[in-house]
């Protein structure tokens, strides 16, 4: 075992006396020694309850002859991140935790790895540090929130309270309602509700074959929730007696499957930056252009929030990610599962409780998956948009631009009802190196929704959005701004054309007249010169490459 350098020889004397200061007994040396990095966290809702589950995940560790050594992981919460400089980290916090559980694991030569997460960036991160390792781990998230309820309507965190600002600010609702929807739409511990990057990441986990069936769908407030978290400590311990590492399991194919999944749940556009970033660190090379083939293979089954009204809870009574695999069966690889069976196999044992939730591929929602990959003078090197959340109308649309150069102005802009519909807003400058962190931009997108502006303003960005957003919202514009790539030449006035269907988005300028102002770009000094956001600035690659760093 990887663990017998710590434990085995005279030499390991020291080693093994501070061992068991820990606790640890004699007879313990000979058996596995199972790592449990943690996110738990008393500032994030969908990780508030994790030490339930801990104590479930060590109880399965010992029940298959393990031995369990918790260790803590950082993580933000984006929504409380979300519209100020706190949302410069977000991102940046992935690399970090892959970082973290590298250095632990390897410094305590763990055999095996159980991963409890939950939400947004904290996922891949743990994977990309477990595929680094490629030691035989397991993905445990925990679990989705249920959703709030005003009077007999059912809430969720991102409608009903960040579009719930544009609303209010239009007068649609009042105050008193305002107040209770910030009370009820996150009714207690869970990621939020919708299928949002949480929830994505949720289902790519388990899609990808790292989490047992039923894990990425089962409720944060259920037994059911317990239970996966137990056999995810019982498991670990067989795939390491068997040698099951994570790169077995983390393949080209398994890939696929994760993005095909991932499409045809309308799924977030940050699972673009994340499955890159993970296949990278399993040594894999996964195309920007793929997440568009898959795209236009596999149709959009499942109407989730945003885009749609179902929640998560929906998703799971319906049969959860197997019934969505069974859907997809004649698409998807047959590849290894964490589980010891095949994603064929589970698909096949999966049935679908509720055909509305997860459709057949001949009833589908839209016949093509939820992103699509555009390209054009403002983005050679490629953009995306969720193609699923938003109207038929917005799919062509030709308009000026409105150029802002950070978050920030165009919050403003849009709040004091500067925005008029037919306009195209450029909010640039908060990619990857110029933001730096590439902000997610739910704050003014749901404004816009909020204001009833979705279907008339069309918002472009080399930053990125959340998975909460719906409308035409464009982002991860490669090259950034701050690589002097064409977004930065676009000028108040310019004419925007989009054309989701043929993938092209463009300004209507001269290859010359490009050229020429790009002659006579200024780039601007970064915004943040110190600490470790200025350090990931200058080493962090392009959205369409996953932002990892080099």
């Amino acid at each position: 075992m990887n663990s017998d350098t710590i434990k085995i020889g005279i030499e390991r004397a020291p080693a093994r006396s501070l061992l068991y200061a820990t606790g640890v007994c004699k007879e313990d040396l000979g058996k596995p020694f199972i790592g449990i990095a943690s996110s738990f966290t008393d500032l994030i809702p969908g990780h508030v309850h994790m030490r339930k589950l801990e104590n479930a995940i060590e109880k399965g560790i010992y029940a298959a002859g393990g031995v369990s050594f918790i260790f803590g992981v950082p993580g933000t919460c984006d929504g409380i991140s979300m519209g100020h400089k706190g949302m410069h980290y977000s991102l940046p916090l992935r690399e970090l935790i892959a970082d973290a559980v590298e250095s632990v694991v390897t410094s305590h030569c763990l055999d095996g790895l159980v991963l409890l997460t939950n939400c947004d960036k904290i996922t891949p991160g743990m994977l990309m540090g477990l595929a680094r390792l490629d030691i035989p781990g397991i993905v445990v998230t925990a679990g989705p929130m249920i959703s709030g309820r005003y009077g007999n309507k059912r809430l969720s965190f991102v409608r009903d309270t960040f579009e719930a600002v544009g609303r209010r600010k239009s007068g649609e609702i009042s105050q008193k309602e305002m107040d209770c929807l910030e009370l009820e739409a996150c009714p207690g511990p869970g990621s939020c509700q919708g299928l949002y990057t949480a929830n994505t990441m949720a289902c790519v986990s388990e899609a990808i074959g790292m989490a047992l069936p039923g894990g990425a769908t089962a409720l944060a407030v259920s037994a059911e929730r317990d239970r996966i978290a137990y056999n995810s400590g019982r498991k670990v311990v067989d795939l390491v007696k068997n040698k099951i590492t994570a790169r077995k399991i983390l393949v080209k194919e398994s890939f696929e499957n994760a993005i095909m999944v991932s499409t045809a749940l309308g799924g977030s556009t940050n699972a673009c930056l994340h499955i890159p970033a993970i296949a990278n660190e399993a040594g894999l090379n996964v195309k920007l252009e793929t997440f568009d083939e898959l795209s236009l293979r596999v149709p959009h089954i499942s109407n989730l929030r945003p885009g749609g009204d179902h929640f998560l809870e929906d998703l799971h009574y319906a049969g959860g990610i197997p019934a969505v695999m069974k859907r997809l069966a004649s698409e998807l690889n047959d590849c290894k599962t964490v589980s010891g069976q095949t994603i064929l196999e589970i698909a096949n044992g999966a049935e679908v409780f509720d055909s509305d939730v997860i459709r057949s591929k001949e009833e589908a929602y839209h016949s093509e998956g939820g992103i699509a990959v555009l390209k054009g003078n403002i983005a050679p090197k490629g953009s995306i948009v969720k193609q699923t959340a938003l109207s038929e109308k917005m799919k062509n649309f030709r308009g000026p631009a409105r150029v802002f150069d950070s978050e920030e102005e165009s919050m403003k802009a849009i709040m004091d009802g500067e925005i008029v519909a037919d306009t195209a807003v450029i909010i640039r400058y908060e990619g990857p190196r110029g933001g730096p962190g590439m902000r997610e931009m739910l704050s003014p997108t749901s404004a816009l929704m909020g204001m009833g502006l979705g279907d008339s303003v069309a918002l472009i960005t080399d930053g990125r959005f959340s998975g909460g957003t719906r409308g035409p919202c464009i982002g991860h514009v490669s090259p950034e701004a701050m690589d002097r790539g064409p977004i930065a030449i676009v000028e108040n006035g310019d004419e925007i054309v989009i054309d989701i269907p043929n993938r092209r988005i463009d300004v209507s300028l001269s290859d010359d007249e490009i050229a020429k102002r790009l002659d006579v770009l200024q780039t601007p000094e970064p915004k943040i010169k110190h600490g470790y956001l200025a350090r990931y600035s200058r080493f962090v690659s392009s959205a369409d490459q996953g932002a990892i760093l080099r």
